[in-house]
C-alpha cells in the first residue's frame, strides 16, 4: 500500500473563498491521478502564527509525502506530477513543457491577475494593473486558440494550474476571449475537478456546523 498522502488546508474560511482556496489544486491533482490522500487543517483564526513552522508565510497549502514536506501549491503540484503520468510525461520533452506552463501560470498570469484582484477590491478596477493583466490575457489567448492543451498534446498538471489560475481571474470580465473561455470550461468539466470543489465546499460547510456549536 502506498502510504497516503497530506494536505493540509485551513479548518475554516469566510464564504468568499470557498471553492478557490488552493488546497484545491493538490485535491484536483489527487484525483486525477488516482492517488490516496487525506485533508489535515489548521486554524484559520490564527493562521498568521500557528502554522508557520510548516509554512513561513502562515499560508495554505501544504503537503506531506512521507518524508518530503512541501508549501506553495506550485511545488507541491509538481511533485505530484512527478508521481503519476497522468499529470506530467515521463519524456524529457513532456516534462519541460509541463514544467514551463506550470511556472508560467503562477508566474506570468497569477502573478498579475491577484494584484488585479486584490486592488480591485481596495480601490476600484483601474488600477494600473488592468493594461498588463488584459495583455497577458491576450497573449494566452492567441496560444489557446492553436491548441486544446497546453503541453504534450494532452491534459496535463499545466492545464490544471493555468485553468485555475484563470478561473479565479475571471476572464469574462476582461473582454471576450473565446479561446480561454472554452479551454477553462474544458478543463473544469472533468470529473475530478467537480469531485475536488465539491469536497472542498462540503470540507468547509462543516466547518460551520463546528462554529457554531462553540
Amino acid at each position: 500500500m502506498p502510504e497516503t498522502i497530506t494536505i493540509w488546508t485551513y479548518d475554516w474560511v469566510p464564504e468568499g473563498p470557498r471553492g478557490f482556496v488552493r488546497d484545491l489544486r493538490l485535491r484536483w491533482a489527487c484525483e486525477e491521478a488516482g492517488l490516496p490522500y487525506a485533508v489535515r487543517t489548521v486554524a484559520f483564526d490564527d493562521r498568521e502564527t500557528n502554522h508557520l513552522d510548516r509554512q513561513p508565510f502562515g499560508q495554505v497549502p501544504m503537503l506531506e509525502d512521507g518524508e518530503i514536506a512541501l508549501f506553495e501549491s506550485g511545488a507541491c503540484l509538481i511533485h505530484l506530477a512527478r508521481k503519476s503520468e497522468a499529470l506530467m510525461p515521463r519524456d524529457a520533452v513532456g516534462e519541460a513543457q509541463v514544467l514551463q506552463w506550470v511556472v508560467s501560470a503562477l508566474n506570468s498570469i497569477e502573478m498579475v491577475s491577484v494584484p488585479w484582484w486584490f486592488l480591485s477590491i481596495v480601490g476600484g478596477a483601474d488600477n494600473g494593473l488592468t493594461g498588463w493583466l488584459d495583455n497577458r490575457l491576450n497573449q494566452l489567448e492567441n496560444v489557446l486558440a492553436e491548441r486544446e492543451w497546453l503541453a504534450a498534446g494532452r491534459f496535463t498538471a499545466a492545464d490544471l494550474i493555468m485553468a485555475d489560475v484563470l478561473r479565479v481571474a475571471k476572464v469574462r470580465a476582461h473582454g471576450e476571449r473565446p479561446a480561454t473561455e472554452a479551454y477553462v470550461a474544458r478543463v473544469t468539466a472533468r470529473p475530478a475537478f467537480a469531485k475536488a470543489r465539491a469536497d472542498q465546499l462540503a470540507h468547509f460547510a462543516a466547518a460551520d456546523e463546528t462554529r457554531k456549536g462553540d
